[in-house]
């Protein structure tokens, strides 16, 4: 289909669904689209636990979600939930005693696979209890978990089985009187996992957590989240979004946002724009790039920061970023909004002083936003 330059492509609006409440985090189409990751420590150790749910946190996560194989993990989460600031959500498979467990705990989610957890009479303990919390429940497919008749009606784990599996699990619920349900249907390729979605849309007002599942190790998985989670995105599908990768659960999260800001969805943190290198980079551009975002990783403000590697590419083509700094041989300028503020001498003070100056940029940024928050009238 041709478009021309007076009707460009756009981002569909967001698909309707139902509406959860996860320990006060809100789900579904009222609500902006959440980043969730997953912990990968010992749910048996409290405090290593905790210590990587709070740089979760610390790094923009609005929802964790926690292993638990056994009944000494199911125990311990009475202890993480007290000391977490963010909602949990308990991974159960085949014990439905541990999700009852997890659930007298205190957690804010169940994830399960109800065609797994046990009888008739589980599932309706599972469900009952979880009725009486008040706690959602995730019903998480993959393509490996799909019922062995659903998968040889349809000749394997393709969308359609993925659909069907998802649904029957959704009626067993449902025949229980629960519906704060979410679902997830994941698989390790993207255009089988972007079919499902989009055929499981047409089926349901559920809320969806999307997510490519075992995408791999950093910049492969990160690619394959990308596109994947991209194009559902951009489809107006997910509600919550996991980046599956094989590697610390904080990279999760940050690429999680940078998806979800390249798609003007949702921001958190500065955009750091940088140019590619060409034989005019007299710097080490790649390292000054890198600890930039080291050095604003924490910071949730929203501006532009760019990273130029030479004049040319400078004030002039990053004119519009915040603040910004372009290296050259043994000197740097740093600049806001086009309009130089001073060069720097010395390739080993281009970082410090830059750090100087956004430290500097923050805090009246911080000030002007206080200062704007005391103006507005009471309600």
């Amino acid at each position: 289909m041709t478009r021309n330059a007076d009707h460009p492509l756009r981002r569909l609006p967001r698909r309707p669904t139902r509406n959860l409440d996860l320990g006060g985090v809100g789900i579904g189409s009222d609500h902006p689209v959440r980043v969730q990751s997953m912990t990968n420590t010992d749910t048996r150790d409290v405090q290593a636990t905790l210590a990587q749910i709070e740089s979760l946190a610390g790094v923009g996560c609005e929802i964790v979600r926690l292993a638990v194989p056994d009944s000494e993990a199911a125990h311990a989460l009475r202890h993480i939930r007290a000391g977490s600031k963010v909602p949990l959500i308990a991974d159960i498979h085949f014990d439905h005693k541990l999700a009852l467990a997890s659930l007298e705990a205190g957690v804010d989610g169940l994830r399960i696979n109800p065609g797994n957890i046990g009888s008739e009479d589980a599932v309706n303990r599972v469900v009952d209890a979880a009725r009486a919390a008040h706690t959602p429940i995730r019903i998480g497919v993959n393509s490996g978990s799909v019922e062995r008749d659903i998968a040889r009606r349809h000749g394997g784990p393709v969308p359609g089985a993925l659909v069907e599996s998802a649904l029957r699990h959704a009626a067993l619920l449902e025949k229980r009187g629960m519906h704060q349900i979410k679902i997830s249907l994941k698989s390790s390729s993207v255009p089988q996992t972007v079919a499902a979605y989009k055929l499981l849309a047409q089926k349901t007002e559920y809320p969806l957590h999307i997510g490519i599942t075992e995408a791999g190790t950093l910049l492969k998985g990160s690619v394959k989240s990308g596109i994947g989670l991209g194009i559902l995105l951009y489809e107006g599908l997910g509600d919550t979004l996991r980046v599956s990768l094989t590697g610390a659960p904080e990279d999760e999260v940050l690429v999680a946002w940078q998806i979800l800001g390249a798609l003007d969805l949702r921001r958190r943190g500065p955009e750091i724009v940088s140019c590619p290198t060409c034989g005019r980079t007299e710097i080490d551009l790649l390292d000054l790039a890198r600890r930039v975002e080291k050095h604003l990783q924490s910071v949730s403000e929203t501006f532009t920061v760019a990273v130029m590697g030479c004049p040319v590419n400078g004030p002039g083509e990053a004119a519009e970023a915040d603040i910004g700094i372009a290296g050259g041989r043994d000197c740097g300028i740093i600049f806001r909004k086009g309009r130089v503020l001073r060069k720097v001498s010395g390739d080993r003070n281009l970082f410090p002083e830059f750090c100087r100056e956004l430290d500097r940029f923050l805090a009246q940024l911080r000030e002007q936003t206080t200062e704007s928050d005391e103006d507005k009238p009471c309600d």
